[in-house]
């Protein structure tokens, strides 16, 4: 009898979480890419996967819309991203690749190409910029710490927002170093700066509550929070109608820690109260980070240890941030006479 699609399908996945140690939410990507690909071919058995049912995929996902608009183009949305193609591709070969392992006769996992993209454009901001967005929360009282502890230490350590949420109060400040588990549960050491450590003693220091996150959500909303950008972590519930008063004084803390998406809001909320007009992430914090970096002479393979990326083409993006120093050796040797 044999075993239907579906049943490898399975397998695959369970294999990706035990062997692999693929996190929850790759394992659903894959699953995801993969159920679309099965219902466009409506293929049953391994063996039925060929270069023709192949061929006609990627015509039928190059032809898909992202349901992103077109700017000045009404009612017209734009194609898939060739990236985004290569993510549903690379989940088939995986599963290929998983069938080859087990001896299960299908396509060879070479057979997939993938299509070539531009190279990728990183946003960032200037020095000046970077400054003023540390210094934007102002105050004394625990959410205001709170904050600039959070942008302290995404720049001094290049942590991704995940991370940075994941981490715990009983973290050693006598040190400045931790450990961190990054993607794919890797474990990598970062870095505290003294004034990434200063905001964090700071900050505990003013802390009551016995949470064990080390930032910790808000039931108070300041009245500032509520004015342009939203900076509410409680965004998706309805915000408490606490007074200014109370909230500097007796700050309300949650019993759970902070989310990722509150850090992306807190952060362009005081972007926005910076002046800064371009769009500011968790994750731009993180290519300043990686930038100030090189800029200051670190090797790029240092810059990919502290920065956790499994390839070190995936930190290459970050190499024309040498630009100026390339510059500054042209003009320095060329044509010269000797």
């Amino acid at each position: 009898m044999n075993t239907p699609i579906s049943q490898f399908q399975r397998e695959f996945l369970e294999y990706l979480e035990i062997e692999k140690g693929r996190s929850l939410k790759t394992i659903a990507n894959y699953e995801h890419y993969l159920d679309r690909f099965f219902e466009f071919s409506k293929v049953t058995s391994p063996e039925q996967i060929n270069d023709s049912v192949l061929r006609e995929y990627r015509l039928w996902l190059n032809r898909q819309k992202s349901g992103t608009r077109t700017p000045g183009l009404q009612g017209t949305a734009e194609s898939l991203k060739k990236r985004t193609q290569n993510y549903y591709l690379i989940a088939l070969r995986s599963f290929l690749k998983y069938l080859a392992r087990r001896h299960v006769a299908s396509l060879h996992p070479d057979q997939i190409e993938l299509a070539k993209v531009a190279e990728r454009q990183i946003d960032l901001i200037s020095r000046a910029e970077l400054d003023r967005l540390i210094s934007a929360p102002a105050g004394d009282d625990v959410r205001a710490l709170r904050d600039k502890a959070i942008i302290e230490l995404l720049f001094s350590t290049g942590l991704r927002v995940s991370e940075l949420c994941s981490l715990t109060r009983d973290l050693d400040l006598g040190s400045d170093e931790f450990s961190i588990r990054g993607k794919g549960e890797k474990v990598r050491v970062v870095f505290l700066s003294p004034n990434a450590k200063d905001a964090l003693k700071k900050y505990l220091a003013k802390r009551k509550d016995m949470d064990e996150a080390l930032f910790v959500q808000f039931k108070a909303v300041p009245k500032e929070a509520k004015k342009g950008a939203k900076n509410e972590d409680d965004s998706d519930k309805k915000a408490s109608k606490t007074s200014a008063k109370t909230h500097s004084n007796k700050a309300l803390l949650g019993n759970s820690a902070i989310t990722p998406r509150s850090v992306e809001r807190l952060v362009k909320y005081y972007a926005i109260k910076a002046g800064i007009t371009k769009k500011v992430t968790p994750h731009v914090i993180r290519h300043s980070f990686a930038t100030d970096l090189l800029q200051n002479g670190a090797d790029l393979r240092s810059v990919q240890m502290l920065l956790g990326h499994a390839n070190i083409g995936t930190t290459q993006i970050y190499t024309h941030v040498t630009d100026k120093q390339l510059g500054e050796v042209h003009k320095k040797f060329h044509n010269k006479q000797k």
